[in-house]
């Protein structure tokens, strides 16, 4: 598949590059990064080097596409659809996450929003998107909750990471749900 570039009023969703591994890199040193998203720890330059290629080979494949999130010039951070499968009128999995000045702006749910979009609609026209993250990410829970994902419960060791396993909380959207923010039992406000 051919990279997709998307935009909002603020925001340029775009292939990242290798002009942004200096960028991944730095903002993969925040402890919150490699504690919730499966990235090396430590995370070296090298590591967005490789990122950045795998992010071509995914795009080819058609299986897992990621974006840059961009204001301006400034790159924010990544997005994606990961374990796209096209049984039943398919499905994935949104991913994403800030480098930590960029977070507090509400980009990561513009962001997403905009790739939730796209994957409900032609080519990929998905019927079901999941978001999964380790159980405790109040934050990850805040975004995907005002998406409009429906909380469905709690997975038994499901995250892998290179440190551990971790519990999951999972949530899903459907293409025809209501996009509004539903109560979510792991959340308290």
């Amino acid at each position: 598949m051919e990279p997709v570039t998307l935009r909002t009023d603020r925001l340029v969703l775009s292939f990242p590059t290798e002009a942004d591994v200096d960028a991944i890199a730095d903002a993969c040193q925040d402890p919150a990064i490699p504690r919730y998203v499966p990235v090396p720890s430590p995370y070296v330059r090298q590591d967005a080097v490789d990122f950045v290629k795998l992010v071509g080979k995914w795009w080819d494949a058609g299986t897992d596409l990621v974006w840059a999130i961009r204001a301006g010039e400034e790159f924010c951070g990544v997005v994606g659809m990961h374990r796209l499968a096209s049984e039943s009128g398919g499905s994935g999995e949104i991913g994403y996450w800030l480098a930590p000045a960029s977070r507090g702006h509400g980009y990561l749910t513009e962001a997403s929003r905009a790739v939730i979009d796209w994957a409900f609609t032609e080519p990929l026209s998905l019927a079901r998107i999941e978001w999964r993250a380790v159980a405790g990410n109040v934050p990850s829970a805040r975004v995907a909750r005002a998406l409009g994902f429906r909380y469905e419960g709690l997975l038994r060791q499901a995250v892998t990471t290179p440190r551990t396993r971790d519990d999951a909380w999972i949530a899903g959207l459907l293409a025809a749900d209501e996009r509004m923010p539903q109560p979510w039992p792991v959340l308290e406000d």
